[in-house]
């Protein structure tokens, strides 16, 4: 992941890339990056990463209607999230659903667009801790390709106005 991003180049634009998980935070996220993305002509990605069942031989049928639903649930995640960011900024956001561990997802998703510029999260502010993805971030933030925003979970719309 040493290319150089590629978004301010004439004929591309930058684009921030977010996580529609089922986490109560995601609204945040895709709130900050649209606001953000129309004040700078950029666009987003949306990325819903599905954690692959064991999918058993003997329990192939089984697993083939379990990875369908999971794909259903994650279009219907998607239109919710891209409904929101299309409200908010009339943006239409790329779509992406992928299948296996959420980091090695973003990191590729990342790797083979150039045009992503940052990666926009939010934080749960319960005691549980900041979400999954936030922790395991923490520990490779130094070697991210990218910036990472963070957006606390409990900034209301009025509050990411003015940060955005």
């Amino acid at each position: 992941m040493s290319a150089h991003r590629r978004s301010y180049e004439s004929g591309h634009k930058p684009k921030y890339l977010v996580v529609v998980d089922d986490s109560a935070e995601w609204d945040r996220a895709v709130y900050y990056a649209s606001r953000r993305a129309i004040r700078v002509g950029g666009g987003i990605v949306m990325l819903r990463v599905i954690e692959p069942e064991d999918r058993n031989q003997e329990w192939l049928g089984v697993a083939e209607v379990m990875r369908a639903e999971a794909y259903e649930g994650a279009n219907a995640a998607l239109d919710r999230a891209s409904g929101r960011a299309n409200g908010i900024a009339a943006i239409t956001p790329e779509r992406v659903i992928r299948e296996g561990s959420p980091l090695e997802q973003i990191l590729d998703v990342i790797d083979k667009d150039l045009d992503i510029s940052m990666l926009v999260l939010a934080a749960s502010g319960g005691p549980e801790g900041p979400g999954p993805i936030i922790t395991t971030l923490a520990k490779t933030a130094g070697n991210f390709p990218i910036p990472v925003t963070i957006v606390p979970g409990s900034l209301d719309d009025d509050a990411i106005d003015a940060l955005s």
